[in-house]
């Protein structure tokens, strides 16, 4: 993966990261995931995006440059993970909701407890950063050339076909803008779930 695919909009780059793999490396060991819903925020012109106000110390690594990593913590209780993208300077992110563990499978169980069932390891933003093992020191790592969190390609494209997209969840505003992702019939998905009529194939 380079630069370039992740120097776009984030409502460009978030259906296209279904399917990538997240990676990271502790002392503990290495967890990857691959990535199954998304979620894209912009700058200034979107209500609901950290960067909203400007920039701040909490959100500096939002605005760039592109495939960096913007750790925050939500409601003092879970760390989220947001893909950096579009262009130096401009803040836009992809907030990654939900993926499948593909390696690390016992860490990631460790760390979330035995009993939880395999879909629900990595489902929703904050207990993919705790499976994975992403805390706020991870806040503005370097996800193409660095060592320690990376993003990668996963075996092959994802169809289109796979690909639904509805309003975003968790937000209080502009939360019926059609820039939540997720493949579609994915266990690992998010539970949440709106009329049929509220989402729909990306692209139609």
């Amino acid at each position: 993966m380079n630069v370039d695919f992740l120097a776009r909009p984030a409502e460009e780059v978030a259906p296209e990261l279904l399917g990538t793999v997240l990676t990271c490396n502790t002392p503990e060991g290495t967890v990857s995931i691959a990535v199954t819903e998304t979620e894209a925020y912009s700058g200034t012109a979107d209500p609901a995006s950290h960067a909203y106000r400007g920039r701040t110390l909490r959100n500096a690594a939002m605005f760039g440059p592109a495939g960096h990593l913007y750790v925050y913590r939500s409601h003092g209780l879970h760390w989220c993970a947001n893909v950096v993208t579009g262009t130096d300077g401009i803040a836009s992110a992809v907030l990654i909701r939900a993926g499948r563990v593909v390696a690390g499978q016992d860490l990631a169980r460790e760390r979330r407890g035995e009993k939880v069932e395999g879909p629900r390891l990595a489902r929703g933003p904050g207990n993919f950063c705790q499976a994975l093992g992403i805390t706020g020191e991870h806040d503005g790592a370097d996800l193409l050339t660095g060592t320690t969190v990376t993003l990668s390609h996963g075996e092959s494209l994802l169809p289109p076909a796979l690909i639904r997209i509805g309003p975003r969840v968790g937000v209080s505003k502009a939360h019926d803008w059609q820039h939540r992702f997720y493949v579609a019939g994915d266990p690992t998905v998010s539970a949440y779930r709106l009329s049929p009529r509220a989402e729909r194939p990306a692209g139609a």
